[in-house]
């Protein structure tokens, strides 16, 4: 297992977390450039569709967050199919961490 320092380790938690709570595929928690963290499970109803990741990055944009410093998302599914990540780069998030629903490390993206 990849070691990660105590605050992404916080984001593992928070993203298991927000999966766990509604039994979501995946869950992610993000870090804004202030140290404060959101988190987002995904979302599928009949009007409404939206990824954990985009629910993460989109309360942090909505806060006021100018910049995402790191992201986890703890998936149940194939490692192959991961959520798009996208919205965390348009806000300069240069840290992506993939787990899986056990909380253990998978894959690291790190362009800092």
């Amino acid at each position: 297992m990849t070691e990660l320092n105590a605050d992404d380790q916080k984001l593992v938690t928070l993203a298991r977390a927000a999966r766990a709570r509604i039994r979501a595929n995946n869950g992610a928690a993000v870090r804004d450039e202030t140290g404060r963290t959101y988190v987002g499970a995904d979302v599928d109803l009949s009007s409404l569709v939206i990824s954990a990741v985009e629910l993460a990055v989109g309360q942090a944009a909505a806060s006021g967050a100018e910049q995402i410093s790191a992201m986890v998302i703890v998936t149940d599914g194939p490692f192959e199919q991961r959520p798009t990540t996208d919205s965390a780069a348009d806000m300069g998030c240069r840290v992506v961490v993939w787990a899986n629903a056990a909380g253990e490390v998978v894959d690291v993206f790190d362009d800092r």
